[in-house]
């Protein structure tokens, strides 16, 4: 009888863990690696709505908003970036009113800068230097956070050269985030930042025709996470196409 009970209190602990909820951030990493914005929409609307939000919350959803407004623009979606980029912008001034995570702040606020500009690029010579100052500051205030290096590289991979950019430069810097995100092993776990850092860097190397490294970044994506379909089925194959045409 004893072991009978003791065998269904397992069942009944399996059944329980089976039932937890899946977090935030795994579901922005599932939806994020599967495609489904949607959900990654559904997400950060909850959390907007959320009455307590303390600061590492907030910081988490600005990351999650951060993410989304860019592939809004990416995909013309205008008017939801406009309407994501200010709530962001609006949970950024809490955090900067009490001067919280000041290096993350200021790489988070050189990002929307940028998006500022990905909305109506003939704001471009007002938004891009502050762009550039917030990401200045982000590195001043600690020159191990591997956000604001993104957000270095983003302003010079993306600045033409006639104005002082540089692909290469910023792969570097790029390159330097990853390593500062390698470092601290749990910020490789489950988080979308670093799958799309890698495939940032496997695309900048693509652009510069230096195939043999963005197959390597690939790569190392795949063996991250096997189940990403857009780099499986596209963006690798497409790598060894152009590599072998190469040689």
């Amino acid at each position: 009888m004893e072991r009978t009970k003791y065998q269904l209190t397992v069942i009944l602990l399996l059944l329980g863990l089976n039932q937890i909820p899946a977090s935030n951030s795994q579901k922005i990493y599932v939806a994020y690696y599967s495609g489904k914005m949607q959900s990654w929409k559904s997400t950060i609307d909850a959390m907007q709505l959320s009455k307590e939000k303390s600061n590492e919350y907030l910081l988490e959803l600005i990351n999650f908003q951060y993410g989304y407004i860019a592939w809004c623009i990416g995909n013309n979606r205008t008017s939801d970036a406009r309407k994501y980029l200010d709530l962001a912008f609006e949970n950024l001034a809490v955090l900067e009113n009490i001067k919280y995570q000041m290096s993350m702040t200021n790489a988070y606020r050189a990002a929307f800068y940028g998006f500022e500009i990905g909305l109506a690029k003939y704001r471009a010579p007002y938004f891009g230097l502050k762009s550039i100052d917030a990401s200045k500051k982000a590195i001043e205030y600690d020159n191990n956070n591997w956000m604001a290096y993104i957000q270095s590289a983003n302003i010079q991979y993306y600045i033409p050269p006639m104005f002082g950019g540089s692909k290469k430069e910023a792969l570097l810097n790029y390159e330097k985030a990853l390593r500062l995100l390698e470092a601290r092993k749990e910020l490789t776990y489950q988080n979308w930042n670093y799958l799309n850092l890698l495939i940032i860097i496997a695309q900048g190397y693509t652009e510069l025709a230096d195939y043999q490294k963005a197959e390597f970044y690939y790569q190392k994506l795949l063996e991250v996470e096997p189940g990403f379909t857009w780099v499986k089925d596209e963006l690798y194959p497409n790598i060894l196409i152009l590599k072998s045409k190469k040689n």
